[in-house]
């Protein structure tokens, strides 16, 4: 189609360029088939969404600005120095001194195959602590790396048990690794990562958090709680594009990881190796892989922006509008099952009312009001709708429209909810 004259406009080109196929291929060949794989496709102009699901969240408008700045070389020596920029903006928002804090090229899920193929030698001891599905991942990538996982489990929508966590150390003597999510993205419950940290310490054992959706969203502070080794998302409450997984690891998980008598299973994660490419200040940097250039400056500048609003304050705003919230959808008699004690302001978990189609709701909220809320997982499923007030999507504008559309849909469904109080009880947490 190039060879046709470009003043023909595209209608008549086109014309032209399908009836020289026709002319050159006779019958089948020029099928519809033939047709759908020549037809040229567009670019994708993705609808306006508001992300209020357990992740993505939405995108600061910095953030998608810095991703189309000009890419520069993985080794560039401008690129080096925002690297080490980007450790010391991780640092801070790990609250932590640890010089092996860096994103992991790859979503979250490899941030956790990180910690545990670093870490889970074949035969080593990890107990594991399963109340939602990430820590049923954690299960799989022990099990994958030759270790023997002792599970402890608790109920969904339950924090992870100390008790039950010091009998089971108490059982296993040998266990080199406690492991548990801090926030439970399945199902909006918080475990105690201080508490866990402390009697795994106490026992002689390490610790892996899962700290994907929490990080940036809950208080966090890795270096006064003494955890070891510890892996985010970049997706949720620090307002990024998906696919870069933070992490840290202590001075006690790096002698853990030098000390190995086996190789690490992944050579892409292997620490010892990526390293030599996050390397501290100053020092020559050895290639280990071509790193995402413009996915780093988003996260870069994500990583400016929570410096910018304060740790703290980030924490007090999502807690904030929870609160606005919740208020919200109990003043409409919607139930929120998790125990206020241990419940997630960023991710919130509402049971679904009787009779009311868990699918026909959300689309119809995704269909009218462009908005995204998510469906339950694993043991949660069709019962309960996972709301997500994480990073730029935590804000007073996105609480009021998401209860002025679930009162809109679930009266218009007949759902037996008090309708046009929601909006107004939300309202009255900010005055």
């Amino acid at each position: 189609m190039a060879c046709l004259p470009l003043a023909l406009g595209n209608t008549r080109r086109h014309q032209l360029y399908y009836g020289l196929i026709y002319a050159v291929f006779p019958g089948p060949q020029r099928g519809l088939n033939f047709l759908e794989r020549i037809m040229p496709i567009a670019s994708f102009t993705p609808p306006v969404r508001t992300l209020m699901g357990p992740g993505p969240s939405d995108i600061h408008p910095r953030v998608l600005a810095a991703l189309s700045k000009p890419t520069l070389g993985h080794l560039d020596p401008a690129f080096i120095g925002m690297m080490d920029e980007m450790k010391t903006l991780l640092q801070y928002a790990f609250q932590t001194k640890n010089e092996m804090t860096m994103p992991v090229s790859a979503p979250g899920s490899a941030g956790m195959e990180c910690c545990f193929a670093n870490l889970v030698e074949p035969g080593d001891t990890v107990i594991v602590c399963k109340n939602g599905v990430f820590g049923m991942r954690m299960l799989e990538n022990v099990e994958r790396c030759g270790g023997k996982a002792v599970v402890v489990e608790d109920e969904w929508g339950s924090p992870a048990s100390p008790d039950k966590v010091a009998d089971a150390l108490k059982a296993n003597p040998d266990a080199k690794i406690v492991a548990f999510v801090h926030a439970e993205t399945a199902t909006g419950a918080r475990s105690d990562a201080q508490a866990l940290t402390k009697l795994a310490h106490d026992h002689g054992a390490l610790v892996i958090v899962d700290a994907v959706t929490s990080l940036g969203g809950i208080e966090l502070k890795v270096d006064e709680w003494g955890i070891d080794a510890i892996y985010s998302g970049s997706q949720k409450c620090l307002s990024c594009t998906p696919g870069l997984s933070p992490v840290s690891f202590s001075a006690a998980a790096q002698d853990k990881i030098k000390n190995r008598k086996t190789k690490v299973q992944s050579w892409f994660l292997d620490q010892t190796l990526v390293m030599g490419y996050w390397a501290e200040a100053g020092a020559k940097r050895a290639y280990h892989h071509t790193a995402p250039i413009n996915a780093l400056y988003g996260l870069h500048e994500a990583l400016v922006l929570l410096q910018d609003e304060g740790l703290e304050n980030s924490w007090k705003r999502h807690a904030l509008n929870h609160q606005a919230l919740k208020a919200g959808l109990e003043a409409m008699g919607l139930e929120l099952p998790v125990d206020p004690a241990c419940r997630l302001p960023q991710l919130n978990v509402v049971k679904i009312p009787d009779g009311i189609d868990d699918g026909a709701v959300r689309t119809a909220l995704l269909q009218e009001y462009s908005l995204e809320i998510g469906a339950g997982l694993g043991a949660g499923a069709g019962k309960v709708w996972r709301i997500g007030l994480m990073g730029h999507a935590s804000s007073k504008k996105n609480v009021i429209l998401c209860l002025t559309a679930l009162d809109s849909v679930l009266t218009r469904m007949g759902a037996p909810i008090k309708s046009s109080v929601g909006a107004q009880a939300a309202l009255a947490m900010y005055s």
